[in-house]
């Protein structure tokens, strides 16, 4: 039933004028209604072929299925569509793919902890290799959003809250996910999202309404998807949120004049789920036909799961809203996607040309990728690493301790808990006959208030040398629509934390969560706080081997952890303000004389009730060794508008044991067409270094890295002065400065 049809695979390149006349010439075959049905993407029968299904993939009626694995099934999906279709136009296969497919890496965010672009890339490389063998040649990630309200459940998905380290990390998993030749066995589409700002939601609740003035989404939210796009991604998805009004799907200022017009992009658009049809929910359309025309007008190329192109973009051209040049500009940018993955080529997946489900490589670099996303933020009196030989008797307390499930986190749709091992039994394996391990959940879930296993977790405790208590958040509680009003530790958790602080042992609480948590009560009654995230299939023996001294953490914050949830949003790179808060200003509602007068504790910028600094800021995280930096030096001292600067510090490893540090770079524009952050992240190295071993790190600067967006929307270079700082983390104070010149 196929028509005869010239399908030499083009070369993947955008310029390619090769690749356009297949293009062309496949349009110029192609119906009104079966270059529609190329916009529609639609679920799949969950292993099987339905009737109706096949019946819309001969018509024409689909360009894409979502949420097929059974690689029989998505033979049988492109079968259909090569051989029993008019054209035979293969399908794009989508699913989310976002921290591993069958084996599971950290969550994203973890994944940031590790500031290790090549970490990350491996990561998705494996990711698209075991997705792809299951017929998946499209994944929707990754998640860019730039995130600074921890309520949000989704911050769980992103990659932190800075531009710099997103479009760093966002771009290897791109680079990952793609490999060099995307149409490659192994090769499969990223999509980056969410397609923009929908990480601002107000109130950190989903789906929510977005409100950022036009220089704060160029300076902030937009800078990780140019990166992206940059690094070659295949496709954007639009937010569910409205932007200013507008809602991200229909909105032609950021998919048009800004990703198209401005960046150059060609890929492919794609709607979220349902979120066309919701347009006319957030009443910005009247109903399904006004919104097929906004988002169809805006440049969404394709629709997921909802139907409204399918029913009404035929009629709207035939009406003369829509002009079938549009249309086709639309269906070039789906074709383009299909041409690029070597579709019309190789329609059809064969596994035994990909890597098993789950390879022990696969899971050596899930462990190694857990372990460098671990992040030490408290070791009082070294308590950490815990010594074997030194050790009667461990107490190992929590619901999160031993569910092989729940380490897994957000948002795994493929993830096996068969092949997880947990931090208890990776504890046991490590200690053996040497050390007692003895074991209680203290609560049964992160939520549960019932205080009827506290008992066994003191008693635990009391015949143990030291706790480890693996508290936190079941996966359940973050991702997608999970969202929290109040970051506290949930459930009866602090008060476990209690009754075991009372017994007077060494307490090391291991956070296992998918955002940053209040802990300003938590974290002064114990002795060592690890932040593990959900660490994924091999979380268990990471944790384990950076616990006993296997490993020395690295991990540094992609995100500022807050005291209270009351500080929220709360983020390193905020404006300095023209009253800001200091030590010498700040004044703790404790310490207010009864009938103060109203001026006497002054006006500056803090809460009265909690101190104006974060409880961990962003780029922290401890060592078992530490490490000192010495005055940052500027070469030369000015940098000239076509010119560059070298920024270097010396950095020494001070302990006696080796370590690896992540050496940032921060620069503050002192004055500015619009107010300037009080720092921002411009670069970052991971250095390894041996026991008092000490090294030069080095950065470069140009003007184009000191550029941002003015007050009229566009991008500028200031000439003035500037300060520079490298360090361990953003509260860093070794500084110098330079001018830039015209």
């Amino acid at each position: 039933m196929t028509e005869s049809m010239d399908t030499e695979q083009a070369e993947p390149t955008s310029g390619s004028a090769f690749l356009e006349e297949r293009i062309r010439t496949l349009l110029q075959q192609m119906t009104l209604e079966e270059k529609i049905g190329q916009m529609a993407q639609v679920p799949s029968g969950g292993g099987h072929l339905p009737h109706h299904l096949r019946e819309a993939i001969q018509r024409g009626q689909v360009g894409s299925v979502i949420n097929e694995v059974d690689v029989a099934t998505v033979n049988e999906l492109q079968r259909t569509a090569v051989e029993e279709s008019r054209l035979g136009i293969p399908l794009l296969v989508g699913r989310d793919v976002i921290h591993g497919f069958a084996t599971v890496f950290p969550i994203p965010l973890g994944q940031a902890a590790s500031w290790n672009p090549r970490l990350v890339e491996l990561g998705a490389r494996i990711a698209a290799h075991e997705a792809a063998s299951r017929g998946v040649n499209w994944t929707f990630a990754p998640m860019i959003d730039i995130s600074r309200d921890p309520r949000w459940g989704r911050i769980a998905e992103s990659l932190g809250e800075d531009p710099f380290l997103t479009g760093s990390l966002g771009s290897a998993m791109v680079r990952g996910f793609q490999g060099e030749d995307l149409s490659a066995p192994g090769s499969i589409a990223a999509c980056a999202k969410h397609f923009a700002g929908y990480g601002a939601s107000e109130s950190g609740k989903d789906y929510n309404t977005t409100n950022i003035p036009e220089g704060e989404l160029r300076n902030v939210y937009l800078p990780p998807f140019q990166a992206a796009v940059d690094a070659g991604v295949a496709s954007i998805m639009t937010s569910f949120s409205d932007l200013n009004g507008v809602p991200a799907t229909a909105n032609t200022l950021i998919l048009q004049q800004i990703l198209r017009d401005e960046w150059g992009f060609d890929g492919l658009v794609v709607s979220d789920w349902d979120s066309i049809h919701q347009l006319a929910v957030h009443g910005f359309t009247a109903g399904d036909r006004d919104s097929a025309f906004e988002a169809a007008t805006a440049g969404v190329d394709m629709e997921m799961a909802s139907q409204t192109y399918a029913h009404h973009l035929a009629s709207l051209v035939h009406d003369g809203r829509m002009t079938i040049e549009h249309i086709d500009t639309m269906v070039s940018n789906i074709l383009r996607t299909k041409f690029r993955l070597g579709l019309f080529d190789t329609p059809y997946t064969d596994p035994s040309m990909l890597p098993d489900i789950a390879a022990p490589e696969h899971l050596a670099a899930a462990r190694h990728a857990a372990v460098e996303s671990l992040v030490l933020l408290k070791n009082d009196v070294r308590v950490l690493p815990l010594s074997a030989e030194s050790l009667a008797s461990v107490a190992v307390i929590g619901p999160l301790a031993d569910d092989p499930q729940e380490q897994l986190g957000t948002w795994i749709f493929d993830g096996d808990a068969r092949h997880s091992v947990t931090a208890l039994q990776a504890i046991r394996d490590m200690v053996g006959d040497r050390v007692t391990v003895h074991h209680a959940r203290g609560v049964d879930t992160t939520r549960s208030h019932d205080r009827s296993g506290f008992d066994d977790a003191v008693r635990a405790a009391e015949q143990s040398d030291v706790v480890v208590m693996f508290l936190g958040e079941e996966a359940i509680l973050s991702g997608e629509a999970h969202c929290r009003a109040d970051i506290a530790l949930p459930g009866n958790q602090e008060a476990l934390i209690d009754a075991l602080a009372a017994t007077g042992k060494p307490l090391v609480l291991v956070l296992m969560t998918g955002r940053p948590l209040a802990l300003e009560r938590v974290v002064p009654k114990v002795h060592a706080v690890v932040c593990a995230w959900h660490p994924g299939s091999l979380g268990g023996p990471a944790i384990a081997d950076v616990l006993f001294g296997v490993e020395s953490p690295s991990g540094k914050l992609p995100v500022t952890f807050p005291r209270v949830t009351g500080q929220i949003p709360i983020y390193y790179s905020h404006k300095h303000g023209g009253k800001p808060g200091t030590p010498e200003t700040f004044v703790h509602i404790d310490d207010i004389q009864a009938r103060a007068p109203q001026l006497s504790v002054g006006n500056t910028s803090f809460h009265f009730d909690v101190h104006y600094s974060p409880l961990y800021p962003f780029g922290h995280g401890l060592s078992y060794t530490t490490f000192e930096y010495d005055s940052v030096r500027v070469d030369p001292p000015e940098l000239a508008v076509s010119g560059t600067i070298t920024v270097s510090a010396e950095v020494t490893n001070t302990g006696d044991r080796d370590g690896t540090e992540v050496a940032q770079l921060y620069v503050r524009d002192l004055v500015g067409n619009v107010t300037r952050p009080v720092k921002e992240l411009k670069g970052f190295q991971r250095v390894f270094l041996a026991a008092y071993e000490r090294r030069t790190v080095s950065f470069t600067l140009t003007p184009e890295d000191l550029s941002f967006f003015g007050r009229a929307n566009t991008r500028i270079v200031e000439p003035g002065r500037f300060h520079v700082w490298i360090g361990g983390s953003s509260d860093t104070q070794t500084r110098a400065e330079f001018d830039l010149t015209d």
